[in-house]
């Protein structure tokens, strides 16, 4: 027989430790790039923009829808490798042990 005593303690302690990966997350940061380099964007693992960098090259006004373009695909370079950093920390967090299916972390 289960002990139910035994499995709420183990619940606990993994919702402690997904707590502690999710703030881990926060600190995590992953660089997105695009245009060779013209345009980086730092993020964290969780998706939160920190800092836009633009190369003086791209500050030209007749530039500017390239510049544009640019920074919507290093932020989403950025958002994937946040997102793929958040999986590898909670997989490390869950021991591999697949989540159910549409559950999605971070929460």
């Amino acid at each position: 027989m289960v002990n139910l005593g035994n499995m709420m303690k183990q619940a606990q302690q993994l919702q402690k430790k997904i707590a502690d990966a999710q703030e881990k997350l926060n600190s995590i940061e992953v660089e997105g790039v695009s245009g060779g380099g013209v345009v980086k964007v730092i993020a964290t693992a969780k998706g939160e923009v920190k800092r836009i960098v633009i190369d003086e090259s791209l500050l030209k006004p007749e530039d500017k829808e390239i510049a544009e373009d640019l920074i919507v695909a290093a932020v989403n370079d950025a958002r994937q490798k946040g997102e793929s950093a958040a999986q590898t920390e909670m997989k490390s967090v869950t021991g591999g042990m697949p989540l159910p299916p549409g559950m999605k972390l971070p929460f």
